[in-house]
Protein backbone atom coordinates (compact mmCIF):
# COMPACT_ATOMS: atom_id res chain seq x y z
CA UNK A 1 0.00 0.00 0.00
CA UNK A 2 0.77 3.73 -0.75
CA UNK A 3 2.15 6.21 1.81
CA UNK A 4 -0.33 8.63 2.07
CA UNK A 5 0.80 12.09 0.95
CA UNK A 6 2.54 14.44 3.81
CA UNK A 7 0.36 17.41 2.36
CA UNK A 8 -3.67 16.13 1.70
CA UNK A 9 -5.22 18.27 -1.01
CA UNK A 10 -8.23 16.12 -1.52
CA UNK A 11 -10.97 17.69 -2.26
CA UNK A 12 -9.45 20.80 -3.57
CA UNK A 13 -9.33 22.37 -6.87
CA UNK A 14 -5.97 24.19 -7.58
CA UNK A 15 -5.43 26.66 -10.52
CA UNK A 16 -1.99 27.12 -11.96
CA UNK A 17 -1.50 29.65 -14.02
CA UNK A 18 1.68 28.92 -16.76
CA UNK A 19 0.68 25.35 -16.05
CA UNK A 20 1.88 23.58 -19.46
CA UNK A 21 5.53 23.87 -18.36
CA UNK A 22 8.24 24.46 -16.03
CA UNK A 23 7.73 25.49 -12.27
CA UNK A 24 4.05 25.98 -13.37
CA UNK A 25 3.96 22.27 -14.80
CA UNK A 26 5.93 20.69 -11.68
CA UNK A 27 3.98 22.71 -9.27
CA UNK A 28 0.81 21.48 -10.91
CA UNK A 29 2.15 17.52 -10.88
CA UNK A 30 2.88 18.02 -7.00
CA UNK A 31 -0.59 19.48 -6.26
CA UNK A 32 -2.34 16.44 -8.52
CA UNK A 33 -0.16 13.81 -6.55
CA UNK A 34 -1.24 15.35 -3.27
CA UNK A 35 -4.87 14.76 -4.13
CA UNK A 36 -6.21 17.82 -5.87
CA UNK A 37 -7.73 18.66 -9.09
CA UNK A 38 -5.68 21.00 -11.40
CA UNK A 39 -6.80 23.57 -13.96
CA UNK A 40 -3.87 23.83 -15.95
CA UNK A 41 -3.89 27.31 -17.68
CA UNK A 42 -1.46 28.34 -20.11
CA UNK A 43 -1.68 30.88 -23.23
CA UNK A 44 0.29 27.64 -25.77
CA UNK A 45 -3.25 25.57 -26.43
CA UNK A 46 -1.55 22.32 -27.77
CA UNK A 47 0.90 22.20 -24.79
CA UNK A 48 -1.62 22.80 -21.94
CA UNK A 49 -3.88 20.21 -23.46
CA UNK A 50 -0.55 17.65 -23.85
CA UNK A 51 -0.05 18.53 -20.66
CA UNK A 52 -3.16 17.85 -18.79
CA UNK A 53 -4.00 14.92 -20.91
CA UNK A 54 -0.04 13.29 -19.50
CA UNK A 55 -1.78 13.91 -15.78
CA UNK A 56 -5.09 12.25 -16.56
CA UNK A 57 -3.25 8.78 -18.32
CA UNK A 58 -1.10 9.27 -15.00
CA UNK A 59 -4.52 8.76 -12.97
CA UNK A 60 -4.83 12.35 -11.82
CA UNK A 61 -7.48 14.49 -12.18
CA UNK A 62 -6.71 17.77 -14.30
CA UNK A 63 -8.24 19.58 -16.95
CA UNK A 64 -6.94 22.60 -19.19
CA UNK A 65 -7.65 25.93 -20.19
CA UNK A 66 -6.00 28.06 -22.64
CA UNK A 67 -5.80 31.15 -21.91
CA UNK A 68 -4.21 34.73 -22.02
CA UNK A 69 -3.83 35.70 -18.13
CA UNK A 70 -4.10 39.15 -19.66
CA UNK A 71 -7.43 39.00 -20.58
CA UNK A 72 -9.76 39.42 -17.94
CA UNK A 73 -12.74 37.14 -19.39
CA UNK A 74 -10.09 34.40 -19.54
CA UNK A 75 -8.98 34.34 -16.17
CA UNK A 76 -12.82 34.36 -15.30
CA UNK A 77 -13.11 31.26 -17.87
CA UNK A 78 -10.24 29.70 -15.94
CA UNK A 79 -12.04 30.36 -12.78
CA UNK A 80 -15.46 28.98 -13.64
CA UNK A 81 -13.53 25.81 -14.93
CA UNK A 82 -12.13 24.89 -10.93
CA UNK A 83 -15.87 23.31 -9.71
CA UNK A 84 -17.90 20.26 -9.97
CA UNK A 85 -15.69 17.26 -9.85
CA UNK A 86 -12.27 18.72 -9.41
CA UNK A 87 -13.64 20.02 -6.10
CA UNK A 88 -13.77 23.40 -4.53
CA UNK A 89 -11.84 26.07 -5.71
CA UNK A 90 -8.73 26.22 -2.22
CA UNK A 91 -5.52 26.83 -4.13
CA UNK A 92 -4.99 29.49 -6.90
CA UNK A 93 -1.24 30.11 -8.14
CA UNK A 94 -0.44 33.24 -10.40
CA UNK A 95 2.93 31.75 -12.10
CA UNK A 96 2.19 32.59 -15.83
CA UNK A 97 5.36 34.66 -17.32
CA UNK A 98 7.35 35.99 -19.80
CA UNK A 99 10.64 38.02 -20.61
CA UNK A 100 11.49 40.49 -22.86
CA UNK A 101 15.28 42.11 -21.84
CA UNK A 102 16.68 44.64 -23.34
CA UNK A 103 18.60 47.72 -21.34
CA UNK A 104 16.64 50.73 -20.99
CA UNK A 105 17.83 52.83 -23.27
CA UNK A 106 16.84 50.03 -25.85
CA UNK A 107 13.45 48.36 -24.15
CA UNK A 108 10.64 49.87 -26.29
CA UNK A 109 7.33 50.74 -24.63
CA UNK A 110 5.40 47.53 -25.90
CA UNK A 111 8.01 45.59 -24.35
CA UNK A 112 7.49 47.11 -21.14
CA UNK A 113 3.68 46.50 -21.66
CA UNK A 114 3.75 43.14 -21.94
CA UNK A 115 5.60 42.07 -19.16
CA UNK A 116 3.57 44.10 -17.19
CA UNK A 117 0.13 43.05 -18.91
CA UNK A 118 1.43 39.14 -17.84
CA UNK A 119 3.00 39.65 -14.92
CA UNK A 120 1.57 42.42 -12.92
CA UNK A 121 -1.87 42.62 -14.93
CA UNK A 122 -2.55 38.73 -14.99
CA UNK A 123 -1.30 38.49 -11.15
CA UNK A 124 -4.20 41.55 -9.82
CA UNK A 125 -6.91 39.28 -12.56
CA UNK A 126 -6.52 35.71 -11.19
CA UNK A 127 -5.78 37.67 -7.16
CA UNK A 128 -8.82 38.53 -7.72
CA UNK A 129 -11.53 35.89 -9.43
CA UNK A 130 -10.17 33.55 -6.85
CA UNK A 131 -10.67 36.41 -3.74
CA UNK A 132 -14.53 36.47 -5.28
CA UNK A 133 -14.90 32.68 -5.23
CA UNK A 134 -12.73 31.98 -2.04
CA UNK A 135 -15.11 34.69 -0.18
CA UNK A 136 -18.21 33.83 -1.58
CA UNK A 137 -17.99 29.87 -0.69
CA UNK A 138 -16.59 30.58 2.48
CA UNK A 139 -13.03 29.05 1.66
CA UNK A 140 -9.92 29.34 3.64
CA UNK A 141 -8.05 29.14 0.46
CA UNK A 142 -4.23 29.74 -0.52
CA UNK A 143 -3.28 32.24 -3.24
CA UNK A 144 0.47 31.72 -4.26
CA UNK A 145 2.27 34.31 -6.45
CA UNK A 146 5.44 34.44 -8.44
CA UNK A 147 7.86 37.08 -8.07
CA UNK A 148 11.46 37.04 -8.67
CA UNK A 149 14.86 38.25 -7.16
CA UNK A 150 14.30 41.37 -9.68
CA UNK A 151 11.61 42.30 -7.89
CA UNK A 152 12.91 42.57 -4.46
CA UNK A 153 16.24 44.04 -5.47
CA UNK A 154 16.00 45.15 -9.54
CA UNK A 155 17.93 44.04 -12.37
CA UNK A 156 20.54 45.10 -15.09
CA UNK A 157 18.40 44.38 -18.71
CA UNK A 158 14.92 43.86 -17.32
CA UNK A 159 13.49 46.69 -15.68
CA UNK A 160 10.14 45.57 -17.33
CA UNK A 161 10.59 42.31 -15.31
CA UNK A 162 11.60 44.26 -12.37
CA UNK A 163 9.03 46.30 -11.97
CA UNK A 164 6.15 43.63 -12.85
CA UNK A 165 7.72 41.33 -10.05
CA UNK A 166 7.66 44.42 -7.95
CA UNK A 167 4.39 45.14 -8.22
CA UNK A 168 3.78 41.32 -7.73
CA UNK A 169 4.91 41.52 -3.84
CA UNK A 170 2.74 44.42 -3.28
CA UNK A 171 -0.19 43.10 -4.65
CA UNK A 172 0.76 39.92 -2.10
CA UNK A 173 1.52 42.20 0.86
CA UNK A 174 -1.47 44.36 0.37
CA UNK A 175 -3.93 40.83 -0.54
CA UNK A 176 -2.94 39.30 2.54
CA UNK A 177 -3.85 42.33 4.57
CA UNK A 178 -7.60 42.46 2.76
CA UNK A 179 -8.67 39.04 2.78
CA UNK A 180 -7.13 37.63 6.22
CA UNK A 181 -10.34 38.66 7.56
CA UNK A 182 -12.20 36.04 5.18
CA UNK A 183 -9.13 33.76 6.49
CA UNK A 184 -7.62 33.59 2.85
CA UNK A 185 -3.72 33.46 2.69
CA UNK A 186 -1.75 35.76 -0.15
CA UNK A 187 1.61 34.31 -0.35
CA UNK A 188 4.44 34.40 -2.64
CA UNK A 189 7.70 32.43 -3.51
CA UNK A 190 10.90 33.93 -5.41
CA UNK A 191 12.42 30.96 -6.96
CA UNK A 192 15.72 30.35 -9.40
CA UNK A 193 14.94 27.33 -11.22
CA UNK A 194 16.70 25.56 -14.22
CA UNK A 195 13.58 26.48 -16.41
CA UNK A 196 12.71 27.70 -20.41
CA UNK A 197 12.65 31.08 -18.73
CA UNK A 198 15.82 31.06 -17.34
CA UNK A 199 17.66 29.27 -20.61
CA UNK A 200 18.78 32.69 -21.85
CA UNK A 201 21.08 33.52 -18.92
CA UNK A 202 22.35 29.77 -17.92
CA UNK A 203 23.66 29.40 -21.86
CA UNK A 204 25.49 32.38 -21.98
CA UNK A 205 28.91 32.13 -20.92
CA UNK A 206 28.76 36.14 -19.91
CA UNK A 207 25.96 35.76 -17.19
CA UNK A 208 25.93 31.94 -16.54
CA UNK A 209 28.95 32.37 -14.04
CA UNK A 210 28.00 36.00 -12.73
CA UNK A 211 24.64 34.31 -11.41
CA UNK A 212 25.75 31.24 -10.10
CA UNK A 213 28.28 33.46 -8.07
CA UNK A 214 25.73 35.03 -6.28
CA UNK A 215 24.36 31.55 -5.31
CA UNK A 216 25.68 29.84 -2.26
CA UNK A 217 24.74 26.91 -2.66
CA UNK A 218 26.35 26.75 -5.92
CA UNK A 219 23.26 25.80 -8.37
CA UNK A 220 20.32 26.45 -10.30
CA UNK A 221 17.23 24.73 -8.41
CA UNK A 222 15.04 21.99 -10.63
CA UNK A 223 11.24 22.78 -10.93
CA UNK A 224 10.35 20.04 -8.62
CA UNK A 225 12.44 21.13 -5.58
CA UNK A 226 10.86 24.90 -6.07
CA UNK A 227 7.08 23.15 -6.26
CA UNK A 228 7.89 21.84 -2.39
CA UNK A 229 7.64 25.39 -1.38
CA UNK A 230 4.21 25.93 -3.67
CA UNK A 231 2.52 22.88 -1.88
CA UNK A 232 3.62 23.59 1.76
CA UNK A 233 1.68 26.94 0.79
CA UNK A 234 -1.35 25.35 -0.39
CA UNK A 235 -1.63 22.70 2.41
CA UNK A 236 -2.35 23.23 5.98
CA UNK A 237 0.88 23.40 7.64
CA UNK A 238 0.89 26.79 5.83
CA UNK A 239 -2.73 27.70 7.89
CA UNK A 240 -0.47 30.59 9.85
CA UNK A 241 1.68 32.24 6.56
CA UNK A 242 0.21 34.89 5.16
CA UNK A 243 1.95 38.06 3.03
CA UNK A 244 5.15 36.38 2.71
CA UNK A 245 7.59 36.18 0.05
CA UNK A 246 9.86 32.76 0.46
CA UNK A 247 12.82 32.86 -1.03
CA UNK A 248 13.62 29.26 -2.84
CA UNK A 249 16.58 30.69 -4.80
CA UNK A 250 20.24 28.76 -2.93
CA UNK A 251 20.33 31.73 -0.76
CA UNK A 252 20.80 34.39 -3.72
CA UNK A 253 18.68 36.92 -2.31
CA UNK A 254 20.74 37.18 1.37
CA UNK A 255 24.09 36.96 -0.33
CA UNK A 256 23.09 40.29 -2.65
Amino acid sequence: MAEPHPIDLTGRAAVVTGGAQGIGRAVADSFAAAGAGVVLVDVDEARVTAAAEEMVRAGHTAVAVAADVGDEAAVERAAEAATGDLGELAVWVNNAGVTRPAMLHKMTADDFDLVMRVHARGTFLGLRAAARRMREAGTRGSIINVTSSAGLNGTIGQINYAAAKGAIIAMTKSGARELGRYGIRVNAVSPAAATEMTETIRSDERFAQQYLERIPLGRWAEADEVANAFLFLAGSSSDYVTGQVLCIDGGSYMAS
